[in-house]
């Protein structure tokens, strides 16, 4: 069941990349932002209030626990991890196709690999170690696709953004392992519903704070902001998606990194997006890039049963 999940909140996620691309055409980056977690707050606040209020809730997949300052402090701590991978995601993905984007984003397992390998002590069996290469050379690949559009990995700004993006969502992921594991197992057992709605929640108060002080004092001179709809899209994608993730993620036989690699699965809905909508160039060299991507993710779910 929980793999089922991960493949569903895959498929949603690559979704949810595409309507954000299309979201940042030509538009302002910091109130999207805003809006999208605004709009994925509203989507959950009804669950906290009926859950505080009632016990309508009571028992289901959407009740949300309650919980004091000691709960929350490690909410809000997530909530600024997120949100600092998708400020640096948005801006970089805003500049970049999603076939450079993509492929980037999907080096994500790898990099929590390592970060449990440094963090938690594990170690990586042979099967993880060639998934790692894979990981590392189809990132080299995808530098050179990269130049037939003038995109230079080693100066481009972007591309740092994205990678820096992909590192903090490594390291939300391994957060989400300590969040989630009960006590028994080295983590702090937090409800599911509870992180989710209510990160969503400090994110946009975080990302009101942000617009009113970077953004609005200068948005006559800036990037306009116009509003589309592909905006609340990529809010309801994304809490779908999320919800299924967490959902998963708490279920008794759940594997962390194997949700992980699937959830990266997503850049294949986003990498189609590009071909199909965007019409993007230099799709076969982009796809030989993607398949050892791919290639890789199947050596770190070998490794890792």
């Amino acid at each position: 069941m929980w793999l089922i999940l991960a493949f569903l909140s895959a498929a949603l996620l690559g979704c949810y990349d595409s309507f954000k691309k299309e979201a940042l055409k030509d538009n302002a980056v910091i109130p999207v932002l805003f809006l999208n977690t605004l709009f994925s707050s509203l989507i959950f606040m009804p669950f906290i209030i009926l859950s505080s209020q009632t016990t309508v809730l009571d028992g289901s997949v959407f009740h949300v626990a309650s919980g004091g300052w000691e709960v929350h402090r490690y909410v809000v701590l997530k909530a600024v991890i997120v949100l600092a991978s998708w400020v640096l995601g948005y801006f970089g993905m805003k500049h970049l196709p999603p076939t450079i984007v993509g492929p980037i984003n999907a080096t994500r397992p790898v990099m929590v690999l390592v970060g449990a390998l440094l963090v938690f002590g594990e170690r990586l069996n042979i099967w993880q170690w060639i998934g790692v290469l894979l990981a590392i050379a189809s990132f080299y690949m995808l530098s050179r696709s990269g130049r037939k559009e003038g995109i230079d990995f080693k100066h481009d700004h972007w591309i740092y953004m994205i990678v820096g993006a992909a590192v903090m969502g490594a390291i939300s992921g391994l957060y989400d392992k300590y969040l989630m594991a009960p006590v028994s197992e080295g983590g702090i057992g937090l409800d599911r519903m509870l992180v989710q709605s209510w990160y969503n929640l400090y994110q946009c108060l975080m990302m009101f704070v942000m617009l009113m002080l970077l953004w609005w004092p200068k948005h006559r001179q800036t990037t306009p902001f116009h509003w589309a709809w592909s905006i609340i899209g990529v809010s309801l994608f994304l809490s779908t998606a999320d919800f299924l993730y967490f959902y998963s993620l708490s279920l008794p036989t759940a594997m962390i990194s194997i949700v992980s690699m699937v959830r990266r699965g997503s850049v294949v809905v986003s990498f189609l997006f590009g071909a199909l909508i965007f019409h993007e160039k230099n799709l076969r060299a982009k796809a030989f890039d993607l398949a050892l991507v791919l290639l890789g993710m199947v050596f770190l779910y070998i490794g890792s049963r």
